[in-house]
C-alpha cells in the first residue's frame, strides 16, 4: 500500500515549488535562434497547440519563443522534472489551483509523460482557454488526442535546425562549405554549441532506454540498442523485419514491427515505403530507412567514416519530409530514389548522389529516367553536394543541382 500511495500522492507544494523555479528560468534573457515553425502557429486560434518531434531538438525553446509573445501573464510546466517525477493525473486539480493566479495562455512541455493529460487538457479547452503542448512521443499523443480531442487541436512537427536555421544559429554564410559542415555536423543546438559527439551518442541511449526500453517493458534492451545502431548504419538501405529478425535472432517478424514502430514514434528514424498503386504491396514490401539527423547518424552509427552520398540522401528525405508531400522510392528494374506526391499526382522524381561522374552516370540516370517515364515526367532531379548541369534524355529533361539550390528554387 505505502508505494502505491508514493505513487500517487504529490504534495501541492511540491507542484507549486516546480512551477515557480521553471518559470523563474524564463526571466533569463537567452538568445534563441527563431524557429521557422514558429510563423506556422497561429497563437489566436481557439485550437489545441501540439509540438511533437524528437527530444533536445528545441521544442522547448519554441515554447519559449511562444511565450515571449504573452509574457509576463502565461502558465508553464514541464512534465520531465524529478521534483513532479510521480505527477498523476490527480494532481491536474492542484495544478489548477496553482495556476489560477497566472492563468493562460498555458504551456506544457512532455504532457505525454502523465497518462490521462488529455482530461485536463479539454476542460482547459472547454473554459475557452488556450493551449500548447509539447510531446516527444508520436502514438502516445496521438492516441489521446484522437479520442477526447478531435477536432480540437493542431499539430505541428519540429526538427533539428535547418540549413537557414543552422546558418542563422551559427552566424555563418551560405555557400558549399558551410552546406558540407551542416551536413557533418547536423541540426541539435546543444552538439552545435560543444561539438561533443557524447551529447548524441547519451541522446540516443536516453530515447532507447528510457521511451522505448522502460515504457513497453523491453527485458532484452541490447538486442534493441544494437537493432537502432545497426539501422542508424544503414540510412537510404532497404531493411525488412525479416532480415532483421534473423540478423539478430529475435523472437518474431512482429517484435521487430514493434521495435521499429517505437524507434519511429519516437522521431528516432523514419521508414520510406516502396511506391506502388496496391496498398497491400506497400506494406509488403522493405522500406529504406533514414535517420532523424544527419549529425546524429554520424555520432552513432557503425560504419559510416565518410559516406557522404549517403547521408545526402539521408539530407534530402528530411527536407522532403518536413513538406506536406507524400513520398516513396521507386524500383521496377532500376531504381530511383524518391518519388514525390502531390494530392495522388507525382511531382517529382528525384535522384540524390554527392556528384556525378563517368562511374555512376549511366546508373543514376537510368533509374531516374525509368521513374520519370512510369509516371509521364518532362522533368527530373539529380541533387548532389555542389554541382550544376542538365542533361537531355530522349525529349525529357534532367537537371543537376545542389541540394541548397533546389530547396531554394522549388521548397521556398
Amino acid at each position: 500500500m505505502s508505494n502505491i500511495i508514493g505513487r500517487i500522492m504529490l504534495l501541492k507544494e511540491e507542484i507549486e515549488l516546480a512551477v515557480n523555479r521553471q518559470k523563474k528560468l524564463f526571466d533569463q534573457n537567452l538568445p534563441l535562434t527563431r524557429r521557422e515553425a514558429k510563423s506556422k502557429i497561429n497563437q489566436g486560434s481557439r485550437q489545441i497547440e501540439v509540438i511533437t518531434g524528437i527530444r533536445r531538438s528545441g521544442k522547448s525553446s519554441l515554447m519559449r519563443q511562444l511565450i515571449d509573445e504573452f509574457s509576463p501573464n502565461f502558465s508553464y510546466l514541464n512534465f520531465e522534472d524529478p521534483r513532479i517525477f510521480d505527477f498523476t493525473v490527480v494532481d491536474f486539480s492542484k495544478l489548477d489551483e496553482i495556476l489560477e493566479s497566472s492563468g493562460p495562455p498555458y504551456f506544457f512541455d512532455e504532457i505525454q509523460n502523465v497518462k490521462g493529460w488529455e482530461v485536463y487538457v479539454r476542460q482547459l479547452h472547454d473554459r475557452g482557454q488556450k493551449v500548447f503542448i509539447t510531446g516527444s512521443n508520436a502514438s502516445l499523443l496521438s492516441r489521446e488526442l484522437g479520442t477526447r480531442l478531435t477536432g480540437r487541436y493542431l499539430a505541428y512537427e519540429i526538427f533539428p535546425f535547418s540549413y537557414s536555421e543552422f546558418l542563422a544559429y551559427c552566424n555563418w554564410e551560405d555557400n558549399a562549405e558551410n552546406f558540407q559542415n551542416y551536413l557533418d555536423l547536423g541540426g541539435f543546438p546543444e552538439y552545435l554549441r560543444d561539438r561533443n559527439p557524447e551529447i548524441l551518442q547519451n541522446l540516443l541511449k536516453d530515447i532507447v532506454f528510457r521511451d522505448i526500453a522502460i515504457r513497453y517493458s523491453i527485458k532484452n534492451t541490447k538486442t534493441l540498442l544494437d537493432i537502432t545502431l545497426y539501422l542508424i548504419s544503414n540510412v537510404g538501405k532497404e531493411i525488412s523485419y525479416n532480415g532483421i529478425k534473423k540478423t539478430f535472432a529475435v523472437g518474431s517478424a512482429n517484435t521487430v514491427s514493434d521495435y521499429l514502430n517505437w524507434l519511429e514514434d519516437a522521431y528516432l528514424l523514419f521508414f520510406l515505403p516502396r511506391f506502388s498503386w496496391s496498398a497491400k504491396s506497400i506494406s509488403k514490401n522493405p522500406k529504406k530507412v533514414y535517420c532523424i539527423d544527419t549529425g546524429f547518424a554520424r555520432a552513432n552509427s557503425l560504419s559510416f567514416s565518410k559516406d557522404q552520398g549517403r547521408l545526402l540522401k539521408n539530407l534530402v528525405y528530411l527536407i522532403l519530409r518536413k513538406t506536406s508531400f507524400q513520398l516513396f522510392y521507386f524500383r521496377e528494374k532500376k531504381e530511383c530514389d524518391f518519388v514525390v506526391f502531390e494530392e495522388k499526382t507525382c511531382r517529382w522524381a528525384i535522384q540524390v548522389s554527392e556528384k556525378i561522374h563517368s562511374e555512376n552516370k549511366n546508373r543514376e540516370i537510368e533509374g531516374l529516367f525509368e521513374a520519370m517515364s512510369f509516371f509521364d515526367l518532362k522533368e527530373g532531379f539529380i541533387l548532389t553536394l555542389d554541382q550544376e548541369d542538365s542533361l537531355s534524355v530522349d525529349g525529357k529533361m534532367i537537371r543537376i543541382l545542389p541540394v541548397r539550390a533546389f530547396q531554394k528554387i522549388y521548397l521556398s
